[in-house]
């Protein structure tokens, strides 16, 4: 039996990202993969069951990564302005050096393969978010609102200033580039909505 290649395992990894955010899931097969990728599709058996499971297994590596850089030095006992400061910035950085690994994982969030992916991947994340929310609501720095209307007003805005910076022109006119300045605006009128 062959050794498990960890080295290859990335790589496979980082080349079903870049296939999939380029030619989406449709276009994505395990024989192009293989050739992206240096190897034959047969080594690409040796690690994945097929290419559901290398798919799967790609976004739950990714999930995950991005999953532990956002709770990165955060705590739940932090006051809510503390802690959602801490997640914007942690959410942030993240999402500018990986660029292309948020882009996958929103394609696959829309995929019929997230169910199979979500089941694993929030269980810690939700407790620690949920401990931070009811925290928050508890000390009397929270309005409770349903967890939907919550999430939007509390990252909407990041992610709308992420994307604009991504984009080659926002509204057809200059380039925009992401700024802590900025993010900070945005940041002091969400937690101005969000405190009762």
């Amino acid at each position: 039996m062959r050794t498990r290649d960890e080295n290859k395992i990335c790589e496979l990894h980082r080349k079903t990202v870049e296939m999939i955010v380029k030619d989406g899931l449709d276009g994505f097969a395990i024989n192009k993969l293989a050739k992206a990728a240096g190897v034959s599709p047969a080594t690409i058996y040796i690690y994945y069951e097929d290419r559901e499971d290398l798919i799967i297994k790609t976004t739950l590596r990714v999930a995950e990564n991005l999953l532990r850089s956002s709770l990165d030095g955060f705590d739940p006992d932090m006051s809510f302005e503390a802690g959602l400061r801490k997640q914007w910035q942690n959410r942030s950085a993240h999402f500018l050096q990986h660029p292309l690994e948020v882009e996958f994982v929103e394609k696959m969030r829309y995929s019929h393969l997230y169910d199979r992916v979500s089941q694993y991947l929030y269980v810690n994340f939700k407790e620690v978010m949920g401990k931070f929310y009811n925290n928050a609501v508890e000390r009397g720095e929270l309005t409770p609102l349903p967890f939907e209307v919550y999430w939007s007003v509390a990252f909407a805005p990041l992610y709308q200033l992420i994307k604009f910076h991504t984009q080659e022109k926002a509204f057809g006119h200059r380039k925009y580039i992401f700024s802590e300045t900025e993010m900070e605006q945005a940041l002091q009128l969400v937690l101005k909505a969000l405190k009762p």
